[in-house]
C-alpha cells in the first residue's frame, strides 16, 4: 500500500487541461512525491488515459483521484476515493462507493486504495456545487478532522479550498487533531513563501492551479518542502 506519510509536496494535474510535454517533464523531475490525476469536470477515460501514459515515462508514482467511474483503469500505482464530509447528499459520502464495489469489487486491488476524507471550504469552487456541499464551521471542521482520525481511521484528512488560499490557523488547528491520519493542504498555494507557510501545519500540500499559470512558480513550491 502506498505510504503517504513519507510525502511532504505532490502536484495535481487536471486531465481536462492542456500541459505541453516539456512542462510534464519538468514536473516529473522536480523532487515532488508524487502526481495525482483528477479533477471536477471534464474527466473523460481518454484524457486520463493520455496523461498516464505520458507519466509512465517518468520514475515517480502516478495516483488516479477518482471522480467518475467511466475514467477509472489499471496502470496507477495507487487509487484516491474521496468522500466529502461536508457534502449535503450522502451519495458523495458512501454511495457512489458503494455503487463501485458493487460493480468491480471482485476485481478490486484493495492494497491500492487510499480513502480521503475530503472537507471542500470554496464556496465558489465546482466540487464544492458538484459534491452538493455546505460551508462547515471551524468547529464543524475540527470535528470532521477528528471523526477522519479516530472513527472512520483514514489515512488521509483533505482540507481542499480549490483556487484559492485558505486559512493557516484553521489548518494548524486541525493538524493538532492528526497524528495517524495524514493532513493534505490544497488550495491557493502560488509561491514559495505560501508553500513554507502551510507545510508549518500541513504534512502534504497539494499544488495545482498554479501549474497552468506559472510552471516556474509551481516548480519553486517544492523547494519549501526539501
Amino acid at each position: 500500500m502506498l505510504n503517504v506519510k513519507n510525502w511532504n509536496h505532490v502536484f495535481k494535474l487536471d486531465p481536462n487541461k492542456p500541459l505541453q510535454e516539456e512542462c510534464l517533464t519538468a514536473l516529473c523531475e522536480s523532487g515532488t512525491d508524487a502526481l495525482i490525476i483528477g479533477g471536477t469536470d471534464g474527466v473523460t477515460f481518454d484524457n486520463v488515459f493520455d496523461l498516464l501514459e505520458r507519466v509512465q515515462a517518468f520514475n515517480i508514482p502516478c495516483i488516479l483521484e477518482v471522480s467518475t467511474m467511466e475514467a477509472i483503469m489499471p496502470g496507477f500505482d495507487s487509487y484516491f476515493i474521496p468522500i466529502v464530509f461536508n457534502s449535503m447528499n450522502k451519495r458523495y459520502i458512501v454511495d457512489i462507493q458503494h455503487q463501485a464495489v458493487k460493480e468491480y469489487g471482485d476485481w478490486i486491488n484493495w492494497d491500492q486504495m487510499v480513502v480521503e476524507g475530503y472537507c471542500v471550504l470554496n464556496e465558489q469552487a465546482k466540487v464544492f456545487e458538484a459534491a452538493q456541499c455546505q460551508l462547515p464551521s471551524k468547529e464543524d471542521v475540527v470535528a470532521y478532522a477528528k471523526m477522519a482520525e479516530h472513527m472512520f481511521h483514514l489515512p488521509i484528512f483533505y482540507l481542499e479550498y480549490s483556487g484559492t488560499w485558505g486559512e493557516p490557523e484553521l489548518v494548524r488547528e486541525v493538524a493538532k487533531q492528526l497524528d495517524q491520519t495524514t493532513l493534505f493542504y490544497g488550495g491557493g498555494i502560488e509561491s514559495i513563501e505560501q508553500a513554507n507557510l502551510m507545510k508549518k501545519y500541513a504534512d502534504v500540500i497539494v499544488v495545482g492551479n498554479i501549474i497552468y499559470k506559472d510552471l516556474q512558480a509551481a516548480l519553486r513550491t517544492v523547494e519549501a518542502c526539501m
